[in-house]
C-alpha cells in the first residue's frame, strides 16, 4: 500500500531579535510539516531571500531597525511571488494590526503566543484563511469600521490633500513610496538630510499623518502613484 506524504511547507523567517528568531526556527523544525528555508536578522537580507528561495509563507518582524515590517511587507507584495506574509509583533496595536493586514498581511500573531497558538496560525494562513488572534479580533474590525467611515467622510468631501504638496514634495514622497530611506532621499535629490526631513515634516502636515506609514498609505490610497506616473510621462 503506498504511503501518502504531505510536503513541508516552506518557511522564511525575518526577525532582528535572534533569540526569539532561533527559537521559532527550532519549534518549526520540531513540528515537522515545515522546512525553514533560510532566516535573517535583516529586512532587506530577508527580502532578497524571498527571491531566492520563493517559500510558501514568510514570518516578518514588525520592528526592525533599518526597515520597519510594515514597509518590509509593502516590498514583499511588490515582488509579485506567491508568498503569504504574517506579521510577527509585541504590540497588540489596532493602528498596526490595520495597516499590516491592509499593505498584504494574511496573518498577525503576538510573540508571547504559545507554541501551539503559532504553529496553528501559520497552518491557517496557509491553508489560504486568515488569522487574528480571538484578543484582537474585535478591536480590529472596531478600527477597520472607524477607518472605513474616516475614509467615506473624506471622499465625501471631494478633497485630495495631496493637491497642496509642493513639486519637491511630490517627489520625496514618491521616493517615501518606494521604501527608500531619508538618506537615500538625499542622495537622489541632492539635497540634505536636513532639507529632507523639513520637507517629510511638511508633508505630514498637508496631509494630516503623524508618520512615514500612514503618509505612504494616504498617497497610494488616494492615487498619488498614477497622478506620478502621469507627470512622468508627459514631461517625456
Amino acid at each position: 500500500m503506498r504511503r501518502e506524504f504531505k510536503k513541508k511547507s516552506r518557511v522564511l523567517l525575518i526577525d532582528d531579535n535572534y533569540e526569539h528568531l532561533m527559537g521559532v526556527r527550532e519549534l518549526l523544525s520540531l513540528e515537522g510539516s515545515f522546512d525553514v528555508v533560510n532566516t535573517s536578522t535583516s529586512a532587506n537580507v530577508g527580502i532578497s531571500m524571498i527571491k531566492k528561495y520563493q517559500p510558501d509563507i514568510v514570518l516578518v518582524d514588525m520592528n526592525m531597525p533599518e526597515k520597519d515590517g510594515l514597509q518590509a511587507i509593502q516590498e514583499i507584495k511588490g515582488l509579485d511571488l506567491p508568498v503569504k506574509i504574517v506579521a510577527l509583533s509585541a504590540y497588540d496595536d489596532a493602528d498596526l494590526i490595520f495597516r499590516a493586514m491592509k499593505l498584504g498581511a494574511r496573518g498577525y500573531v503576538l510573540k508571547t503566543m504559545a507554541s501551539a497558538q503559532l504553529i496553528y496560525a501559520i497552518e491557517e494562513v496557509i491553508s489560504g484563511k486568515i488569522y487574528l488572534p480571538s484578543a484582537l479580533s474585535l478591536r480590529f474590525f472596531e478600527y477597520f469600521q472607524k477607518s472605513v467611515q474616516e475614509e467615506t467622510a473624506q471622499e465625501e468631501s471631494g478633497e485630495n490633500l495631496l493637491n497642496y504638496l509642493t513639486q519637491r514634495e511630490e517627489e520625496v514622497l514618491d521616493l517615501l513610496t518606494k521604501g527608500i530611506t531619508y538618506k537615500g532621499v538625499s542622495g537622489k535629490l541632492f539635497i540634505s538630510e536636513t532639507t529632507v526631513k523639513t520637507h517629510v515634516n511638511n508633508i505630514f502636515q498637508k496631509l494630516q499623518v503623524n508618520d512615514r506609514t500612514q503618509a505612504v498609505l494616504y498617497a497610494i490610497n488616494n492615487g498619488f502613484l498614477n497622478k506620478r506616473k502621469a507627470k512622468i510621462a508627459a514631461v517625456r
